[in-house]
């Protein structure tokens, strides 16, 4: 791809390095932005630029926050004794979207996956064994995408807390198997919180 400015090829470079934005889609959104009044593009790296110096994780859940404890942990409206247990941030969003969930929940960061050289060591595992550890759990719902890592990562945490006296649910099965958690649409994703199953069941069919 030519390009007669270097300042546009730079940021045609850097917009393409974004999930799912090739090198076209990002030349398409730089020229629409050389379009746009300046003040509109000023706007624009500022709130990228204050999002990533001043954005914070909940020091409960490891969610994303603008203060020390997300929205969700500082409601006192939520069970703070019901935590689910999702891979990522998007996940949060994907489950709230579905307003079926009164609970907090905990962000592990990833999945346990050898292949990827990410371990229990690189998640927030241990905080969330420690809050069980605590006697703040009541019920433990396990919201991970369903494939052989996201089951591994919850066979690992149920191991971690299985001799406390604590209920280990998962999501029912109405997500398909090997399918992301993100994707799924509101209403199934609401109804398998809400008809969730006990963890040891969900056992037996691995």
């Amino acid at each position: 791809m030519e390009f007669s400015s270097k300042l546009l090829e730079n940021a045609v470079n850097e917009m393409s390095q974004l999930p799912g934005i090739g090198k076209r889609t990002a030349l398409r959104l730089a020229l629409h932005l050389l379009k746009q009044p300046k003040e509109q593009s000023q706007k624009l790296a500022s709130s990228l630029v204050k999002m990533r110096d001043e954005i914070n994780f909940c020091a409960n859940c490891h969610n994303i926050s603008d203060s020390k404890l997300c929205e969700i942990c500082a409601n006192p409206r939520r069970d703070e004794q019901l935590v689910c247990v999702v891979e990522d941030i998007r996940d949060v969003m994907a489950i709230e979207n579905t307003s079926q969930y009164r609970g907090h929940y905990h962000v592990l960061g990833g999945k346990i996956s050898p292949m990827d050289g990410i371990g229990p060591g690189d998640l927030t595992i241990p905080s969330l064994v420690e809050k069980v550890k605590a006697g703040n759990v009541r019920e433990l719902i396990f919201a991970l995408s369903s494939t052989m890592e996201g089951d591994t990562t919850n066979f690992y945490i149920y191991k971690q807390i299985e001799n406390f006296n604590i209920t280990t649910t998962t999501i029912a099965r109405g997500i398909s198997v090997g399918d992301e958690l993100e994707y799924a649409d509101e209403v199934t994703l609401g109804r398998s919180i809400l008809h969730r199953i006990p963890f040891e069941s969900s056992l037996k069919s691995l």
